[in-house]
This record gives structure tokens, C-alpha cells and sequence, in this order.
């Protein structure tokens, strides 16, 4: 008889930013497969949730990967939903109209990793600043590079976990990264981030360091953090024109104040006009731009306008459930 460890990951009733929890369930003789991860409960008093006079949150099993740093575990994505069985009202991913996968979405993930005992970013001195930025991005060497290890280990968990984990690079700043992962769905494109960060989360306990997700940690004359959101459906993929494209980018115009609500708290401090930024009201799109609201990569030009584009306002603190569902509204309202 050999007994499972399943680890049910959710996110809280937390504003303006939700955070994860998980707790531990252990099964005998599981078989691994999704279909038969019961659905389980919570107090959801504690996690903003629920009232105490009626507490039961529960936990609907969504996404399934093998957690590569247990024996016999598993990582468990799940939704939140009332006692009912209704999706709570913190359950993004069940308000995403997406069901037919139409949508492929690859997320760019960057963070800052902070040092427990200074509280700053890697290689930022105590009472001082290192260098401007300009030789961190992508460096190699000790000079210009901290938290390395920690990285590669981070992304040899999401591969052994089975993500769909596309690349690391260190970004502009001292002591902050950035991780790609893609999907075919936005809802599987959202559970992949949730369970890479909640892996990036877990290592730092094992490290003495945290990740801060604030896009705009370091003030100054520093790039912040984001989450840009690469995305395509069928039309983008193969119509091969132009003005298409152009209407679709034009759809999210009007609507940019609606796209900023769920792009992340704080994102008004990174989304300023600089350092690679549109300003959080503006809104502009452009062929290899890293200045406007939404890129369209050089790639999908030379393809013939097929291919995908990327939304550069969304934060490193951003849901990428909320993100990919407000994406899918504004583009199946595009007209074209």
C-alpha cells in the first residue's frame, strides 16, 4: 500500500493582490491522474474568503504535475468555490471564455529575489546602489550576476514538474530574473504560472531569500517588473493581414482602463513612459516596440502578419487568469 503526497494549491481572497496558499493531502494508492484528486475543503476565514459562521471553502482539482521535490507528490492547481460548489468570487480562472483553447498565451515572468537579512535585491549594497543598470542584462560573471543557482535550480523544478518551462534570463536590474512558460489555453497558460511561482516561493525557504512581485521595488532610475502576456488565437495565427491586426489592437483602445484594473497592483509606478514602458494611460501599439502598450513582434510581420502579439502592461504582480481573460474579451469583441 503506498500513500501520496498531494499538495492543493489555491489562491486567497487577498485585495488587491491575491497571494497562494496550499496545504497537504495524503492518499493511498493515488494513481496520479487528475480525475481522481477528490475535491477538499478549507477555512476560508483565514483566508479572506469566508465569514467564521460559515467557513467551508472548497478546493476543485484543475491542474495536476508531479512535485519533483517530494517522494511520491504531487502539485494540485485548484479552483476555489463556494460551499455550493459555485466558483467563489476571488475564482478568476472559472470566468475565462476560453473552453475550446483557441487562445495560446506565453507569459514572461520577471521578479526581483531579495536577501532576507538586507531586505534590498541581490547585489544591491546595504545604504548604497550598485552600478546603473546596462551590464546586468542577460551578464554573465560574478561581477554583474547574483542569485544564479538559485535560478537554475528554479528552472529544473518546473522541467522535472513537467511546465511547459521555456526559458530564464536575468534581467536589467541587479538581483531580478525573468522566466518564460507557454501554453495552448489560457486557463492551463494561467495554472502554469501559478505552480512555477508557487516552486519559485517554496526554493527561496531553502535559499534565505524571497521574491518580490511589487513591479516597482526599486525606485529610481530602474526598470520594473512585468508580465507580459505573448498571445494569439486562430485569427492571429493565420490571417496575413495587416489591417486585421491593426483592428485588434485597436479593440483595446477604449478599454485600456479596463485592462489596467487586472494588470496588477502598483503598476501605475512602472508604467510611467520610461524604461521600456507606455504610460499607464496612454495606449499605442507598434511593430518592435518596447516603448508601446502592445508589440507587435518583427517575427509575425515577416511571417506575412501571422503569428501573435504581446501586451507589455501587465505587472509582475498580475493574475494571469485575469490577464488572459480580459485579453480573450477584448479581442473576440475586435472588429473585424
Amino acid at each position: 500500500m503506498s500513500k501520496s503526497k498531494l499538495e492543493y494549491i489555491w489562491l486567497d481572497g487577498h485585495e488587491p493582490t491575491q497571494n497562494m496558499r496550499s496545504k497537504t493531502k495524503v492518499e493511498e494508492n493515488f494513481s496520479g491522474k487528475l480525475e481522481d484528486c477528490p475535491i477538499w475543503s478549507f477555512d476560508g476565514s483565514s483566508t479572506e474568503q469566508a465569514s467564521g459562521g460559515a467557513s467551508d471553502c472548497l478546493l476543485k482539482p484543475v491542474a495536476i504535475y508531479p512535485d519533483p521535490t517530494r517522494r511520491n507528490g504531487f502539485l494540485v492547481m485548484s479552483e476555489v468555490l463556494n460551499a455550493d460548489g459555485t466558483p467563489h468570487a476571488s475564482n478568476a480562472r472559472a470566468r475565462i471564455d476560453d473552453n475550446d483553447n483557441d487562445f495560446w498565451f506565453g507569459f514572461e515572468q520577471e521578479y526581483f529575489l531579495m536577501d532576507t537579512k538586507t531586505d534590498l535585491p541581490l547585489g544591491f549594497p546595504r545604504g548604497g546602489f550598485p552600478g546603473p543598470q546596462g551590464k546586468y542584462y542577460c551578464s554573465v560573471g560574478g561581477r554583474y550576476t547574483w542569485g544564479r543557482d538559485f535560478v537554475e535550480e528554479h528552472a529544473d523544478l518546473c522541467i522535472e514538474a513537467g511546465l511547459n518551462f521555456e526559458g530564464i534570463n536575468q534581467e536589467v536590474a541587479p538581483g531580478q530574473w525573468e522566466f518564460q512558460l507557454f501554453a495552448k489555453g489560457a486557463k492551463k497558460a494561467g495554472d502554469e504560472i501559478w505552480v512555477a511561482r508557487y516552486l519559485l516561493d517554496r526554493l527561496t525557504e531553502k535559499y534565505g531569500y524571497y521574491i518580490e512581485y511589487h513591479p516597482k521595488p526599486v525606485k529610481g532610475d530602474w526598470n520594473g517588473s512585468g508580465m507580459h502576456a505573448n498571445f494569439s488565437n486562430t485569427t492571429l495565427r493565420t490571417c496575413g493581414s495587416k489591417e486585421t491586426y491593426e483592428a485588434i489592437c485597436e479593440a483595446f483602445r477604449p478599454v485600456t482602463e479596463e485592462h489596467i484594473d487586472v494588470y496588477g497592483a502598483n503598476n501605475d509606478e512602472r508604467l510611467t513612459g520610461l524604461h521600456e514602458t507606455a504610460h499607464v494611460s496612454d495606449f499605442s501599439y507598434g511593430v518592435s516596440d518596447r516603448g508601446a502598450s502592445i508589440r507587435i513582434p518583427i517575427i509575425t510581420v515577416e511571417k506575412g502578419w501571422k503569428g501573435w502579439l504581446e501586451d507589455r502592461r501587465p505587472a509582475s504582480n498580475a493574475d494571469p487568469y485575469k490577464v488572459a481573460g480580459r485579453i480573450i474579451e477584448t479581442v473576440k469583441n475586435a472588429k473585424i
